[in-house]
């Protein structure tokens, strides 16, 4: 999934720190999130992103297939301004 596109985002409906990154990336940058706990793979996505080291495994951002990190991360980067030249 995440060579697919150029920003791939994993998230859970109901976490607040998703939401905080999804409202970044949306109306910031207009990607698309994949909701795990509401697709049929999410229980594997969760486990395969938690052997990447992502911990906690939600929220995750991917950028042209590499792990960025979690919320922290990301908001560090955009906060900075090294998030935009990602992208």
């Amino acid at each position: 999934m995440t060579s697919e596109r150029p920003v791939v985002i994993f998230s859970r409906s109901s976490c607040c720190m998703c939401h905080t990154m999804k409202e970044l990336f949306i109306t910031k940058y207009g990607v698309t999130v994949h909701e795990v706990d509401e697709i049929p793979r999410g229980r594997g996505i969760e486990q395969a992103l938690l052997r990447l080291g992502c911990s906690p495994t939600m929220p995750a951002a991917f950028i042209v297939g590499e792990l960025v990190g979690g919320a922290n991360r990301v908001m560090s980067l955009h906060l900075n301004g090294s998030l935009k030249s990602m992208l």
